[in-house]
């Protein structure tokens, strides 16, 4: 058990909470504007996310630590299911359904922390040398990273699963791999991207063939429309037309983001995009004082590198810079998995964080 007394507050990362609670909170005020049903079911969300957070929290995980290469497995059987029991919806197979309550399951949510957690647990049991990871150790963890990849980009989730190849690549880069395997890949790349392209699905096709024409498509001519229209300061609600009259589609969620300028202007998406960079820099400099622990490194990078590529892809989606993707922006558009699945990672990386020197809580070794 889990001993909670004052020494946690020295050692708990409060600057997290206030670069998030901020973002949270725009959020609400936007998508109780748009639609006040959604609003009440975004509190719900909020709610399941704070008990996952305390729960992933509270968890002992460096003593557990064994127990991560079981979580990993079983998400990976949970992504085999989906192909033989998997709910279809749009054209894409992606979904459980849990017998009796009539509940859905998105087993792609439920890898992301297991992937992160794999790659702690297995490049802190094996940390790279000096030189970085050489070939034999890349390969080993390109396993880990690719496996996933394969078996989300066959439902079809061509976002996810690139989401998830990037960030585990990016980890790599942060903790150490040999410059020349850097080097062969990016030329692998280059030559199998027409390859890669030829075997995407006639709707990842169009979306792509729809970024690169010359007139983009409705939905992003509308999110185009509603950021000119709002200026440097904005609109007062009754005048965000563009919402209010339903021409921008899926304002509370996937287009959020030009919601969000045309009631707050270009000062609101300063401001909105300076907390997301400032929470990615401060995960980021965790590293320099974590030198020793790749474990905390590990998630630190990781959750830094999904809400870099999350608001990334969101922000030049809705600028005409990228093609249509459904990725939501972390703790701003409405849903409950995607703020479900970030309330875990800061969960865990929190406990990680906070219990570190606490000579009670170190990994144990489980003998069977």
């Amino acid at each position: 058990m889990i001993k909670l007394d004052r020494r946690i507050l020295t050692h708990f990362d409060f600057l997290q909470l206030f670069l998030i609670i901020p973002i949270i909170v725009l959020s609400y005020i936007l998508v109780s504007e748009a639609n006040e049903i959604l609003a009440n079911k975004q509190i719900v969300y909020f709610g399941v996310g704070f008990l996952a957070f305390c729960l992933s929290f509270l968890l002992p995980i460096r003593r557990i630590e064994w127990v991560i290469p079981m979580f990993y497995w079983v998400c990976i059987v949970l992504l085999l299911s989906v192909d033989l029991f998997g709910v279809s919806r749009l054209g894409a197979r992606r979904w459980l359904e849990i017998p009796f309550v009539h509940f859905t399951l998105q087993p792609s949510e439920v890898m992301k922390p297991a992937f992160l957690l794999m790659l702690a647990y297995l490049i802190k049991r094996s940390p790279p040398g000096e030189d970085g990871y050489g070939l034999k150790d890349f390969l080993r963890l390109s396993f880990y990273i690719l496996l996933p990849f394969a078996l989300i980009l066959k439902e079809p989730d061509l976002g996810t699963a690139l989401i998830l190849l990037l960030v585990g690549y990016t980890i790599l880069f942060v903790i150490g791999v040999n410059k020349k395997i850097w080097i062969c890949i990016f030329l692998a790349i280059g030559f199998c991207t027409p390859v890669l392209y030829e075997n995407l699905h006639d709707y990842q096709k169009k979306r792509i063939y729809d970024f690169v024409s010359k007139e983009p498509s409705y939905h992003v001519k509308q999110s185009i429309i509603a950021i000119g229209s709002g200026g440097l300061k904005g609109k007062p609600k009754d005048e965000a037309t563009q919402t209010h009259f339903k021409f921008l589609p899926i304002a509370t969620s996937d287009f959020i983001f030009a919601y969000n300028i045309e009631r707050f202007g270009f000062y609101g998406a300063l401001g909105l995009l300076s907390f997301y960079g400032a929470l990615i820099a401060h995960l980021l400099s965790l590293n320099y004082g974590l030198k020793n622990d790749f474990f905390t490194q590990v998630v630190a990078t990781g959750i830094a590198a999904l809400i870099f590529i999350y608001v990334g892809v969101n922000v030049s989606m809705t600028i005409g810079f990228a093609p249509v993707v459904g990725v939501p922006l972390p703790f701003f558009s409405y849903g409950g998995s995607s703020f479900v699945t970030f309330m875990v990672l800061f969960g865990i990386l929190q406990n990680l964080l906070t219990f570190r020197f606490d000579p009670t809580y170190r990994s144990v070794k489980i003998k069977f």
